[in-house]
């Protein structure tokens, strides 16, 4: 496995068009030692899908200058250590979540995350993660009230569709519950289009490995 450096240069230069918006390299089942190479190469912002995998992977990593997002599930059980290992938790998606980790923020316990997200299943899908569109602001106050600190919303819109309305639906939720909030929305397929609908954080991984 390598990285596409063609790719990469154009997908970083792409996102730069954008002031507000930020690259987040997907690094999920990618090697520790390409995780190095873009570290070296001025790379500083890493998305992982599940807590074990990048605790092996970044742990030894600590010397290194880098924020690391958890964009994945997370299950109530692997709360502790997710706290312990991710600057940003993306994946809030429901109030036993909150619960859980409020118990901790609320502690002496010394934890690492500083901003989470709320994940909003946008196209109601079934067999994905999610806090649906009109339990959102519900899950958002909830949040609030527990003391953590939301800083935005997340989303994966269908695959089969065109993620234009999707990502419009994600701006006007955003507006309706706090403008403020940043938008986590745009992969490797529907970047540019996340783009020029002003995501804030666009998310990808594939496009940049061969």
């Amino acid at each position: 496995m390598e990285i596409n450096h063609y790719e990469l240069k154009r997908v970083s230069a792409n996102v730069k068009k954008y002031p507000n918006a930020s690259l987040l390299l997907v690094t999920k089942n990618r090697p520790q030692t390409l995780i190095k190479i873009l570290i070296d190469k001025g790379y500083r912002l890493f998305g992982e899908n599940r807590v074990q995998e990048a605790n092996k992977k970044f742990f030894e990593l600590g010397d290194y200058d880098f924020k690391l997002h958890l964009i994945g599930p997370l299950q109530t059980n692997k709360v502790k250590l997710a706290l312990s290992l991710f600057d940003t938790i993306q994946s809030i998606d429901r109030p036993k979540l909150v619960t859980e980790i409020s118990k901790y923020t609320k502690s002496n316990y010394k934890f690492k995350t500083k901003n989470f997200f709320i994940q909003v299943n946008i196209g109601d899908e079934p067999q994905k993660a999610g806090v649906s569109l009109n339990e959102t602001r519900d899950l958002y106050e909830y949040a609030i009230s527990k003391n953590l600190k939301i800083s935005g919303l997340m989303c994966i819109p269908p695959f089969d569709e065109k993620p234009n309305s999707y990502f419009k639906k994600m701006i006007e939720l955003r507006d309706s519950i706090n403008k403020d909030l940043e938008l986590s929305m745009g992969m490797s397929s529907d970047y540019e289009i996340a783009l020029s609908l002003k995501s804030n954080l666009v998310r990808v991984g594939s496009r940049i490995f061969k």
